[in-house]
């Protein structure tokens, strides 16, 4: 079955939507129009050629043979720059992927975060054992065995690993001292709670002294220990967070601006495009006009 890039979203998810899983080989042409597709599954490619892929707020030109990690909370588009595109792609659902009950899930690796990049690049070696998994994953789901999702769950989970092993191991978690423990603590809590789906569920902790009340510490020793291990002050870190979201939903929604601010926490639009304003220079109506016409 034949598909862009990009468009791998758009398939009948008749079999995803019972068995949580599908995989496809990808043969494409160019296909100048750009397309973003927000679903309920990851996605996970092995491609070779070249596209300018558009991920949260970063564009990342990608030329060669890869690995692309796709996130559902993440929004992406692609535009494929090269003449022909081919590989696989395997796309699965979070309940497709808690069958298993292994802990630590696909969707908790470091591949699939917000601060990671979605592009892993492979060499030659690499690619031909990646190759033989992609398509043992093929055939075993249209085979009889009575096992074949979790064999299928399994070699999802080794194409993780040889990702993994892969990129630098900046991802692992060592705690030099309390300073670096409670900055992690912090850093995991602020990214868990996005991303923002619902405006019924607006985001609680917009504060230092909110962060320092859940981790019951004194707010000045949160804010020192960030500082001292990162370099910039708790502030800066939520502020930051909060305006990649307001970016991504501004984008890729058509909520209305005032429920945008009530679902980060803002008591009113004018707080919010006070506060966008001074964070990127803009009012959030004038940078979504920008983006969505762009």
């Amino acid at each position: 079955m034949n598909a862009t890039f990009a468009q791998l979203a758009e398939y009948p998810l008749g079999d995803l939507q019972l068995r949580g899983f599908k995989g496809y080989e990808v043969e494409t042409s160019i296909d100048p129009i750009p397309h973003y597709g927000r679903r309920d599954f990851y996605k996970v490619c092995l491609m070779e050629g070249r596209s300018l892929l558009n991920y949260a707020d970063r564009s990342i030109d990608i030329d060669d043979t890869f690995l692309f990690f796709g996130n559902p909370h993440i929004p992406y588009s692609s535009h494929i720059l090269s003449e022909k595109m081919t590989g696989y792609a395997c796309v699965f659902s979070e309940e497709f992927l808690k069958l298993n009950d292994r802990p630590g899930s696909h969707h908790q690796s470091p591949l699939f975060k917000l601060a990671s990049s979605p592009v892993v690049a492979i060499n030659e070696q690499q690619t031909e054992f990646l190759v033989t998994i992609f398509k043992k994953i093929l055939a075993e789901q249209h085979s009889d065995y009575s096992y074949k999702d979790d064999l299928v769950r399994s070699y999802l989970h080794l194409i993780i690993q040889e990702a993994l092993k892969m990129t630098p191991q900046n991802h692992l978690v060592k705690y030099k001292n309390a300073a670096s423990r409670i900055t992690f603590l912090f850093l995991e809590l602020l990214e868990r709670q996005f991303p923002i789906e619902s405006i019924n569920e607006p985001l609680k902790l917009r504060t230092a002294q909110h962060f320092a009340q859940e981790f019951n510490v004194h707010v000045n020793y949160l804010n020192r220990s960030v500082k001292e291990t990162t370099g910039k002050p708790t502030t800066a870190h939520i502020a930051e967070r909060i305006t990649t979201e307001a970016k991504a939903l501004l984008q890729y929604t058509d909520w209305p601006v005032t429920e945008i601010a009530y679902s980060l926490g803002f008591e009113y639009p004018t707080y919010f495009n006070n506060y966008f304003k001074k964070m990127t220079g803009t009012i959030p109506k004038s940078f979504r006009s920008k983006t969505t016409q762009g």
